[in-house]
């Protein structure tokens, strides 16, 4: 893959993302808060932005999205690796869904104070 062709799959992500993004925040804010793990002056400012905008911001070569996972137990949910008493994939991902709500309540509670 040569570097021109990088830089059009991270600005392709980019306005991907962002559509997604503002289309969850038009339809369901605290749904999109949530899912996205965004906070409420960013839903704010993406929930605005016009076509236009959203076409410059997704030009850029930096890819705008990141993981949010970046705790070793929920990957192992999610992939299901290392769990050896539980065979039940729904069991394994609502537990890793269960852990990032709680790491999304708490960084909700962070920037309150």
């Amino acid at each position: 893959m040569d570097s021109e062709q990088l830089l059009a799959e991270i600005r392709e992500a980019n306005l991907t993302y962002l559509m997604l993004a503002q289309n969850l925040i038009r339809k369901d804010r605290a749904e999109a808060l949530f899912r996205l793990g965004l906070t409420e002056e960013a839903a704010d400012l993406l929930g605005m932005l016009s076509t236009a905008q959203l076409l410059k911001i997704a030009s850029s070569n930096m890819l705008l999205c990141r993981f949010r996972v970046d705790d070793d137990l929920v990957w192992n949910l999610l992939t299901n690796h290392n769990v050896k008493k539980v065979d039940n994939t729904t069991t394994t991902q609502l537990h890793a869904s269960i852990l990032m709500a709680g790491k999304f309540a708490e960084s909700v509670a962070a920037t309150a104070h």
